[in-house]
């Protein structure tokens, strides 16, 4: 079997802030749910990894500190029975509501190395503590700043419109298209936001589960027009990871340059 590329970036680090993402990189960042289209009200069990192949538990478990499910009626769900293992974490959800439900990990912060004394330090955080933790006298300062959305959508009966959050890259279904009504050979039209407003020029990968079981990765690739519109006919039934990412410097931190905006969804194509 021939070795293949791995598509986003790995934890750089787990805290208080949960997941920070850098491009250079290299897992796959995931959520998984037991179901994403219910009849009914019930309960669903939410796998959450970062892997070295897609939805294949190999290597470390994804932070669930910063983990947000919202409610078709806007409210937040709280998760039952989380918890952290070696390879994955794993909570449980009582979707009890009819609409869709919103099930993201959010991620981002600013990152600084400095030296003080001669000593090399390293320090994470917000931009709020950051002027308050990080000496004024620093040397050799540098700043990373990110913000991120791991995501997936879950649908009890009918499909519901979603809210745009405003705050980063997010995926908007365009038109009378969802992200729980996905079907093999059939186009869906998304668009990508960041802060809310469509951004162009944006390069979305697009992969099938089950990477471990073939050679070929099979990665499709967009880029979004300029209303940050991109079509995908979906070449067959199964569960998809969608990536994209972009850099722009509207940083909160001065002494940062760059932020990047990161946003990854699992999404489920049914067939015909």
């Amino acid at each position: 079997m021939t070795l293949r590329p791995l598509k986003l970036a790995a934890l750089l680090a787990i805290g208080s802030l949960g997941l920070h993402i850098a491009p250079a990189a290299a897992h796959n960042v995931w959520l998984q749910p037991s179901s994403t289209i219910l009849a009914k009200a019930q309960w669903i069990t939410v796998d959450a990894a970062v892997s070295n192949d897609l939805f294949f538990v190999n290597h470390m478990p994804l932070a669930l500190d910063n983990l947000a499910v919202t409610a078709p009626d806007g409210s937040l769900v709280a998760p039952e029975n989380a918890l952290r293992g070696k390879l994955r974490s794993v909570f449980d959800l009582n979707l009890s509501q009819a609409g869709t439900y919103r099930i993201a990990v959010l991620n981002g912060g600013v990152m600084a190395s400095y030296k003080l004394n001669g000593e090399t330090k390293r320090w994470r955080g917000t931009a709020e503590t950051f002027a308050k933790e990080v000496p004024t006298d620093a040397e050799e300062l540098k700043v990373n700043e990110s913000v991120g959305r791991v995501e997936t959508f879950v649908t009890v009966g009918k499909p519901s419109v979603l809210k745009t959050i405003g705050k980063g890259l997010e995926l908007q279904a365009v038109g009378k298209n969802h992200p729980n009504d996905l079907v093999a050979s059939e186009a869906t039209v998304f668009r990508l936001l960041l802060d809310g407003k469509p951004v162009s020029s944006v390069n979305v990968s697009l992969i099938r589960g089950g990477t471990r079981y073939r050679n070929q990765l099979g990665e499709l690739k967009f880029t979004t027009d300029s209303d940050g519109k991109f079509s995908i006919t979906w070449p067959e039934a199964g569960l998809y990871w969608l990536e994209a990412a972009t850099t722009d410097n509207k940083t909160t931190v001065p002494a940062a340059k760059e932020r990047r905006a990161s946003y990854a969804a699992t999404l489920e194509v049914q067939p015909q």
